[in-house]
């Protein structure tokens, strides 16, 4: 057996951090591999960033494990960027994985869903927009990812309709329909299995619905998606 697969393995440095999201009503937790994102899901929201074409392919980015910050806690307003956006997002979280995923038996790799919040610097995403460069410096940082505790697929069924908002300082920002996505889970998770050979313990943002906008340092921001519970945050 190589190093990569020995357990046994006596490593340089210690082993990066398991990052993991509370289970509601159990003591155990979820371990988080990969966070996936979707860019675009909803109609309305793809027409405020500018696209205004018909339906298109789903485009994916991803996000370091360590942008995972859970309900409750602070996150620093991250350096190098004056315009933070917030995104709420129905987040799906893989109990198994593979590859060419038929969308009709997708919804059997699906352990349970959360409320997520995708943080943007959108003024150096707009950078790299028009630069035709990657968008890891505007989506891929630290923090850059709350998200509630999981809500078991097993207990609440496989969500298709429910309202998705989000506030900020009391005053609603965002608000939409699941029903309102693009592209349904399953189909998400089908059109990625082409691409990524997924895994248990991924997580996937399913994209946001209208409404995205600044948050500043002493912000408040409250999300949720119906069944699903609240997530909090405040920028420090």
């Amino acid at each position: 057996m190589n190093a990569s697969g020995n357990n046994h393995a006596q490593f340089v440095i210690a082993p990066p951090k398991v990052y993991s999201l509370e289970i509601v009503g159990d003591v155990t937790r979820f371990p988080v591999s990969r966070f996936f994102c979707v860019g675009r899901n909803y109609d309305a929201h793809a027409r405020e960033m500018g696209h205004k074409g018909p339906r298109e392919a789903p485009f994916f980015f991803m996000k370091p494990p360590d942008a995972l910050v859970e309900t409750g806690q602070s996150i620093f307003y991250p350096a190098e960027s004056n315009d933070v956006h917030h995104e709420v997002e129905l987040v799906v979280a893989l109990q198994q994985g593979g590859s060419d995923i038929p969308a009709e038996r997708a919804l059997e790799c699906v352990y349970g869903y959360a409320v997520g919040i995708d943080l943007t610097r959108r003024d150096l995403q707009n950078v790299a927009k028009k630069a035709g460069r990657p968008w890891e410096c505007a989506k891929s940082f630290a923090g850059s990812a709350p998200v509630g505790p999981l809500v078991r697929a097993s207990g609440i069924g496989h969500l298709q309709t429910g309202e998705i908002w989000l506030d900020v300082d009391g005053s609603r920002r965002q608000t939409g329909d699941l029903q309102d996505m693009i592209w349904s889970v399953p189909e998400i998770i089908s059109q990625l299995s082409r691409f990524f050979i997924l895994r248990a313990g991924d997580l996937i943002m399913t994209g946001t619905p209208a409404g995205v906008g600044p948050i500043t340092r002493g912000s408040h921001i409250s999300a949720g998606v119906s069944g699903l519970g609240v997530v909090q945050f405040s920028v420090v």
